[in-house]
């Protein structure tokens, strides 16, 4: 009945205990409860957290459970101003995805262009995207919808270990929903262990990958996988993607903890060339020119470096690195 206010029926059992025995111990809940101690003082923490328990004024070292009409009123208000909140950020995704779609409605009656690829068929689609994987230098990134069952591919046989191991920089959004899969759980955990950055989110507008951030690429039909793909090449249409990916991305959820992550990840090339670089004293315009890359994808390359040495400075960076052996 208050699921949606996040208590659950075992919370609730607590609450009401404490409610009704105002002076009792953690200790006689659990003996009124029948309940393990351990797990009444982890409900009793939930409680907290909810503030649905909390300390006694005129007793600093008291607690007590509060009138249900002020704490689940309140409680049911900050749920709302949460929900309005989702509401809002749905909606900008919403107009997001819609500018990626009119652009893309536009570009697909553009096929005889060099910067677009039309590949009919999923297999066709899947060949060519393993090739741009393949192909890939430094990052990949890509928006799943894809329902995981158990028929999927034990994960030491997918691509994605093989692009992790080259060092590519991976970062995934999956369905929410996919988390109640034993078998995609242990995908994505793995995929995490080697690097790969994954994260959640309850919906998905459409399938959309990207490679070093200068290729797109998205379904022809969004309701039809069979149908097969278009790859854009060109800056407007796979920019928009790259807004599109950041709105999501920063609004996932990661699904695990970042220090889980295998530390002998290798470096890309470039994150190699970068390193040395600025160790040399170059600035940032130096490096995209001497590497010919944008001043853009030098300062990803450092930014990403610095964030994963957990560099606040040029100077951390150079001492992290070369503690490593990097330089």
């Amino acid at each position: 009945m208050l699921e949606p206010l996040g208590v659950d029926e075992a919370t609730f059992a607590v609450y009401h205990a404490l409610l009704n025995h105002p002076d009792s111990t953690p200790e006689q809940i659990a003996s009124l409860l029948q309940k393990p101690l351990a797990d009444v003082q982890a409900l009793m923490d939930k409680l907290r957290m909810l503030e649905l328990l909390v300390p006694t004024w005129t007793n600093p070292d008291g607690e007590h459970a509060v009138h249900p009409r002020v704490g689940l009123t309140g409680l049911a208000e900050r749920r709302r101003t949460e929900l309005n909140k989702m509401l809002g950020e749905l909606k900008e995704a919403e107009a997001s995805a819609e500018v990626v779609a009119e652009q893309y409605n536009e570009l697909l009656t553009s096929r005889s262009s060099g910067d677009v690829e039309v590949l009919k068929g999923r297999a066709n689609a899947s060949r060519r995207i393993e090739e741009l994987a393949l192909k890939t230098r430094e990052t990949f990134w890509g928006l799943v919808p894809a329902h995981f069952d158990e028929s999927m591919p034990p994960s030491d046989r997918s691509p994605d270990t093989e692009v992790l191991r080259r060092g590519i920089k991976m970062r995934t959004v999956y369905l929410q929903s996919m988390t109640e899969s034993k078998q995609a759980r242990g995908y994505a955990a793995t995929i995490h262990r080697l690097g790969g950055e994954v994260r959640v989110t309850p919906t998905l507008p459409m399938r959309l990958l990207l490679f070093d951030e200068e290729v797109a690429v998205m379904p022809m039909d969004p309701e039809n996988p069979t149908a097969g793909a278009v790859i854009h090449r060109t800056p407007a249409v796979v920019s928009v993607a790259l807004a599109l990916f950041d709105a999501y991305w920063s609004r996932a959820s990661e699904m695990f903890d970042p220090d889980d992550r295998d530390d002998e990840t290798p470096l890309t090339p470039h994150e190699s060339e970068v390193l040395r670089l600025l160790a040399g004293g170059a600035k940032d315009e130096q490096v995209a020119r001497l590497l010919g890359i944008s001043l853009r994808t030098a300062r990803r390359i450092t930014a990403n470096l610095s964030e994963r040495l957990d560099a606040a400075s040029r100077f951390e960076l150079g001492v992290a690195a070369a503690k490593r052996g990097w330089v």
